[in-house]
């Protein structure tokens, strides 16, 4: 799964985000807090639509500042081992003449029951990629940030 959107802000302010895990909050779907955090690994907390609580750690495996950022899950011996074998999330940054176009994709490769589910299982990771960048929009379109008056035009990720 792999979306992107074009933000309002140089690249140098977009990696300053995404880089750091302890701003995944203001950004991220679903993470309540970081704890734990340092450049090369944390825990997220994650708050389900339901209110419970679950905590994911990651490992930071590539970094190309002001580039690229690349995380792993650890699913071993976490709550996720049943059904993912693996799940990793690139970031990449991009200048564009209106800010920066950041690129969002996940690889997960399911284990067990979620093998056999692969419509559901892409749309959740869908949801999740497009839901970051939801947050990425919506925290560059801050005043500090103004967003263009255009509420008939694409959504993240969308073609026009």
């Amino acid at each position: 799964m792999k979306a992107e959107t074009v933000v309002p802000a140089a690249p140098e302010e977009v990696w300053s985000l995404v880089s750091d895990p302890a701003g995944l909050p203001r950004w991220w779907p679903g993470v309540t807090r970081v704890e734990e955090a340092s450049s090369q690994a944390w825990t997220m907390v994650l708050t389900s639509p339901k209110g419970k609580s679950v905590r994911v750690d990651y490992t930071r495996v590539e970094a190309e500042p002001g580039r690229r950022v690349v995380w792993r899950q650890e699913v071993e011996q976490s709550p996720f081992e049943r059904i993912l074998a693996s799940a990793t999330t690139e970031i990449a940054l991009a200048p564009e003449a209106s800010g920066t176009r950041v690129s969002i994709a996940l690889e997960q490769r399911p284990r067990g029951w979620a093998r056999f589910a692969p419509l559901q299982f892409r749309a959740a990771g869908r949801r999740q990629v497009h839901g970051a960048l939801e947050g990425l929009d919506a925290v560059f379109a801050s005043p500090a940030h103004p967003a263009e008056p255009d509420a008939s035009g694409p959504g993240p990720g969308e073609a026009a």
